[in-house]
């Protein structure tokens, strides 16, 4: 029972101790002078085209989304007519 129990330690920590770690680098100073530079943009749009892109499409679906609202309340408004 020991040698088993030896055994069945020795295996999880193996598979434990040799799983490949992922080495994560720490950006953070490079993001702190990206977004600390001042170049005339706003912190929502200093990440590149990315967060352009991104922007773009929110405030489309934005503006898009008020427009339909808009229209729908103006529809809900209007009396039905009898047939």
């Amino acid at each position: 029972v020991y040698l088993l129990f030896q055994a069945l330690r020795q295996i999880s920590q193996r598979t434990i101790n040799t799983a490949s770690r992922r080495q994560y680098v720490n950006r953070v100073s490079e993001n702190q002078k990206l977004f600390q530079e001042d170049n005339g943009l706003p912190v929502h749009l200093k990440g590149g085209a990315k967060d352009s892109l991104l922007y773009r499409a929110t405030t489309g679906l934005t503006v898009f989304g008020t427009m339909y609202a808009l229209y729908y309340l103006l529809v809900s408004s209007m009396p039905k007519k009898p047939n």
